[in-house]
């Protein structure tokens, strides 16, 4: 009976897993549709189209997915038609929320939205709630191991890099928004390929909170992060804990 309850675990586990990556292959796939229909439908020219590229392969997203998701871009059917609509909120511990979306009904994403803040102890607020602790920018990632350190500094300070530092086995940079493009071109002839790249909020003051509220915090996130039609969640908080799987 132990071993018969071991493997029903490992198979809900498994289930639940690519659950998680059907949900993430589907939000990537809009990304890519959507960036694609921004502007030119050639990720050459388009650097929000490259970027969602890029982050769909090293989600290891299939590269017939990702075909599927370019070519809905010149489709005509309505359902290919998103909005992007940035929420903004506040949560438990006054801690802000920015909430980006692509949504193919404003009033269901909306009413989604507003029902987890008000039943996780947030509220979901008006443009400009949050926005004033946030600044956007341009955040470009590649793997420690796969490119020379010391040149990899020199060459972004040089291209006046905001910053420049070291995460979980990556070494990543940050550029004003409007050089993201540029930024992005210049390393990838220098260094290759980042593993990822996109435009961001990042807080420009954190708060800390105690153990039990930055867990409320982030089962909120986690709440919101689940929805269909979100695509990115940023908050101020500084995170010491993580939630159990």
């Amino acid at each position: 009976m132990a071993g018969h309850s071991q493997f029903k675990n490992i198979m809900h586990r498994k289930g639940a897993q690519d659950a998680k990556k059907a949900k993430l292959f589907a939000k990537l796939a809009r990304e890519i549709t959507v960036a694609a229909k921004s502007g030119i439908p050639d990720p050459k020219k388009n650097p929000r189209l490259r970027s969602a590229i890029t982050n769909a392969r090293h989600e290891n997203m299939p590269n017939d997915r990702i075909n599927k998701a370019l070519q809905k871009a010149t489709s005509n059917e309505e359902a290919n038609n998103y909005e992007e609509i940035r929420y903004e909120g506040i949560g438990n511990g006054g801690i802000f929320f920015i909430i980006e979306t692509l949504t193919d009904n404003r009033n269901r994403t909306a009413s989604e939205i507003r029902s987890i803040f008000n039943k996780n102890g947030g509220s979901l607020g008006e443009t400009g709630t949050a926005t004033f602790n946030f600044e956007k920018i341009g955040k470009i990632s590649y793997r420690s191991s796969s490119i020379p350190k010391e040149k990899y500094f020199d060459f972004v300070i040089e291209k006046n890099a905001l910053d420049v530092f070291e995460e979980n086995n990556c070494i990543i940079s940050t550029c004003p928004p409007e050089s993201f493009g540029k930024f992005r071109a210049e390393l990838e002839i220098e260094f290759g390929e980042p593993i990822k790249s996109n435009l961001i909020w990042q807080a420009k003051n954190f708060i800390d909170v105690s153990l039990e509220i930055e867990k409320k915090v982030l089962l909120l996130i986690e709440l919101l992060e689940e929805n269909d039609d979100v695509q990115y969640v940023y908050t101020n908080i500084n995170t010491n804990y993580e939630l159990e799987e």
